[in-house]
């Protein structure tokens, strides 16, 4: 009557189209859900947790349970305004006259209310059972009642209906039509007639009567919630929801269009019991109301209750639900009811229907919204084990459910919109880090498959260009224990591109009876979460380790996700030191170090790698078209300790972008020094490491004009948006050792061409080179020791290796003296164009 009388039926209808659309969609959305599995207690919230992840379910399962909470006080509260219009004493008399007995005041109708709540908690307390056949007792009396207005409708003959309103002076009467079934009521109900409403004095509007309209259209989840307690919930809840939507929103419509062509305007709009005046047996409609309310009480208490046990049980909140999860011999929650019953109680302190109101609805949207999203997010995730036998819903009717819920919010209720949404983002946030992990499986893990295999599939490698390269890397790591810091290191040098730890297991599977890297990945992702760098793992079998790189190169990455750097520990005789027993996120008194890594070796233990092989490693890396970076000393930097340090001087970082073991070409523009700037810079832009100040060293001989050689450095920087000190660094001394060497002992052999070629192979110099002395490359080592202040990290040239595979261990050699001492030291070798001037 209210709905129909301000809007009129063409409006009217309007609104349950819209109002039952949005339902519709999100009955679709459930009954999908519900057909897709095992089906448990907690209704909504169960649906939603288990399709969304804990801190969705959880977040949404706490605004449902005080949904329902607050909706048990709200139909508690209109039960006792309809006792207290049939039964109260008028206001401003003293006693009561006939039926009007019961005092009216705040604390009569609070007491009225829990002697209620309290019938309610009493059946609930009983067992679903109970409440199955109260609740079908129910329907039969409403389906009653019913009927008698339906026949009402028809029977009655027109009747003037006194009507007495509420007013400041006490009240004044008027006077509403039955006109029976008129074609001129009907005309006169067609369209709107918005007036004020008399029981709050507010004008009305298409928006606010379509929020009290839609109050009445929120229980579709009142089946669901029972979900734990039916035989069979995914038969039960598709049908029974479907059968009672369809149901109500035939019968909405019918008697809109009844009261529009029987009742006048002012009549719909001033009473809005006029049922039971126009009804053959007026005391059966009360009879109707009263029933419908406490059945609507009942069933928000009893699924209050099961969405309570629910997340009890799923330990969501630890020990603050734990109360709720006792049962009784027949596996009803009571300590769940009792306090959903306690809350409730406390709810109707408020004694507010306007203040419950708005709260209530906007709760009922938002968890429909979510509904909607988990079933959308499942339909867009294309696993394949989400096959509902329900199939009549598609991503179209979930986006548009969740566009009207959110829609209805805010057209119901701004405030309690933007409150409600607030609340959820909170509960989020609590419960993302609070939570324990859950095994029910994550829904944003699917989606995140979804979009990233779309996504390189569109990550075509033919468009790559220089302007947008980024570093790649793989890590090959024996041991994290050992590796800690360079895990680090690297993390920060990779510049947001691919990260991948690689490790090597030498085993042969032949002779295994399973994998032995399956047991192992847990300890490595473990490794890679807590020590908190963005990296995969990748784990290989071969029998060397030189064939487990190859194979990690060739296959490490996806599309054009490929590492194009390959980056190694230094192989010298140094022990190894456990770096991960002293790491921050293992010495915490709540961590423990993985006990899936072996102990180190021991010093005097055999290497699982020779020096040839270490070496034919990084051949078989510049083979394939990847950049090279060997780290030595890098577990002795502590980055924490060099990047706190005092403002004044900064850390420094020292590059010498000049081949060291090759001093006849001391070029700085070639590849290789492009690319060995570019990860000084990289380095450099990490936020970390942003206060540290890049010094570039600049060897020059004597006449070989420095300052027009440090002017064409400087430029080039500048080309290349590099901010780097330059520093000359005079180096006749160290050359001269060179070439003293290659002329050899006054009056010796002159060197056969044989042992020529050999020296030229070794460091695979021109012809007229020869190789290079233990005491050359000790002095450029100290010339390199000597600069000062002493840097964080240094990077140096790290030259091809020598062709000829029996000088392997001699080009070791060589680059172990160059380093000695040095500290954390990056070799670099590039094989790409990295650098571009472009825009």
């Amino acid at each position: 009557g209210f709905v129909v009388g301000h809007a009129g039926l063409y409006q009217a209808l309007a609104m349950f189209a819209v109002a039952y659309f949005i339902i519709g969609m999100t009955v679709l959305s459930v009954c999908a859900i519900a057909t897709n599995g095992a089906l448990d207690a907690g209704g909504a919230y169960y649906m939603i947790s288990r399709a969304l992840g804990p801190e969705f379910g959880g977040s949404i399962g706490i605004m449902f349970f005080l949904a329902n909470v607050c909706g048990s006080a709200l139909y508690v509260l209109g039960l006792v305004e309809a006792l207290m219009d049939s039964f109260g004493i008028p206001p401003g008399q003293k006693g009561g006259t006939g039926v009007h007995v019961l005092p009216q005041s705040y604390w009569y109708e609070l007491l009225y209310g829990t002697v209620l709540l309290a019938l309610c908690l009493l059946v609930c307390l009983v067992g679903a059972s109970i409440y199955a056949k109260a609740t079908f007792l129910i329907f039969l009396i409403v389906a009653g009642v019913l009927g008698t207005i339906l026949v009402s409708f028809f029977a009655t003959r027109p009747i003037s209906v006194p009507i007495r309103l509420p007013n400041v002076n006490g009240s004044e009467m008027d006077n509403g039509s039955f006109t029976g079934f008129s074609l001129a009521t009907l005309r006169d109900n067609l369209g709107g007639g918005y007036g004020v409403d008399y029981t709050t004095g507010q004008m009305m509007s298409f928006s606010s009567v379509f929020a009290v309209m839609f109050n009445g259209c929120t229980g579709i989840m009142a089946g669901s919630n029972m979900s734990g307690d039916l035989k069979r919930p995914s038969y039960s809840i598709p049908r029974g929801t479907i059968s009672a939507v369809l149901f109500t929103y035939l019968v909405y419509n019918l008697l809109a269009f009844l009261m529009c062509a029987t009742c006048n305007r002012i009549l719909l709009q001033k009473d809005y019991g006029f049922l039971r005046d126009i009804s053959i047996f007026p005391p059966l409609v009360t009879v109707g109301i009263y029933a419908a309310t406490l059945s609507a009480a009942m069933s928000n208490l009893i699924g209050a209750s099961r969405i309570l046990y629910a997340l009890a049980r799923d330990d969501l909140f630890g020990r603050a639900l734990a109360l709720a999860k006792k049962t009784s011999a027949s596996g009803n929650p009571v300590m769940a009811v009792i306090l959903s019953w306690m809350v409730v109680q406390l709810v109707l302190f408020s004694g507010k229907l306007n203040t419950i109101a708005g709260v209530v609805t906007t709760f009922f949207l938002l968890v429909y919204a979510t509904v909607n999203l988990a079933c959308l997010a499942l339909e867009w995730a294309s696993a394949p084990n989400f096959r509902p036998t329900f199939r009549y819903f598609t991503w179209h009717t979930c986006l548009l459910g969740i566009a009207g819920c959110c829609v209805m919010m805010f057209l119901i209720s701004p405030v309690s919109a933007s409150v409600s949404l607030g609340f959820l983002l909170i509960l989020l946030l609590a419960l993302h880090y609070l939570s324990p992990s859950s095994t029910w499986g994550y829904i944003s893990q699917a989606l995140i498959f979804h979009q990233v295999r779309k996504y390189l599939l569109m990550l075509d490698v033919r468009k790559d260009h220089v302007k947008f390269w980024r570093p790649q890397m793989l890590l090959m790591v024996q041991n994290p224990r050992g590796s800690a810091r360079l895990i680090d290191f690297v993390n920060d040098l990779k510049k947001s591109g691919l990260y991948v730890l690689g490790h090597v297991e030498l085993q042969d599977l032949d002779t295994l009876p399973s994998d032995p890297l399956q047991p192992q990945q847990d300890s490595w992702l473990s490794l890679v979460d807590k020590l908190n760098v963005k990296a995969f793992v990748s784990l290989t079998l071969a029998p060397s380790v030189r064939y487990g790189v190859r194979q990690l190169l060739f296959t490490s990455g996806l599309g054009g996700m490929r590492p194009n750097t390959l980056v190694l520990g230094f192989y010298d005789d140094e022990a190894p030191q456990d770096g991960l027993a002293q790491h921050p996120a293992f010495t915490s008194a709540r961590e423990e170090v993985p006990l899936g890594f072996p102990p180190l070796r021991a010093p005097t233990a055999p290497k699982l790698l020779s020096p040839r092989e270490y070496v034919g490693i990084v051949a078989d890396a510049l083979k394939m078209l990847r950049n090279v970076l060997l780290c030595r000393q890098l577990e002795s930097l502590d980055k924490a300790w060099e990047l706190r340090r005092a403002a004044s001087p900064a850390p420094t970082i020292h590059v010498w972008p000049v081949n060291l073991l090759r001093p006849d070409s001391a070029r700085y523009a070639d590849t290789c020094s492009l690319f060995l700037l570019q990860m000084a810079c990289v380095l450099n832009m990490v936020r970390a490491w942003r206060r540290a100040r890049l010094r570039l060293f600049l060897c020059v001989e004597a006449g070989a004009m420095p300052h027009a050689q440090e002017e064409k450095l400087r430029h080039l920087l500048k080309d290349l948006r590099i901010q780097a000190q330059i520093q000359l660094v005079p180096w006749d001394t160290v050359t001269h050792l060179h070439w003293q060497t290659h002329q050899g002992p006054p009056g010796g052999p002159a060197p056969t061409r044989e042992e020529e070629e050999r020296e030229e192979e070794t460091v695979n110099f021109p012809a007229n080179a020869t190789q290079v002395s233990d005491e050359y490359v000790s002095a450029a080592n100290k010339l390199v020791l000597e600069q000062s202040p002493v840097p964080a990290v240094r990077f140096l040239y790290l030259p091809r290796p020598p062709a000829d595979t029996s000088l392997y261990p001699l080009y070791l050699h060589q680059l172990e003296l160059l380093t000695r001492g040095l500290g954390p030291t990056v070799l670099v070798h590039g094989v790409s164009a990295v650098t571009s001037t472009q825009l």
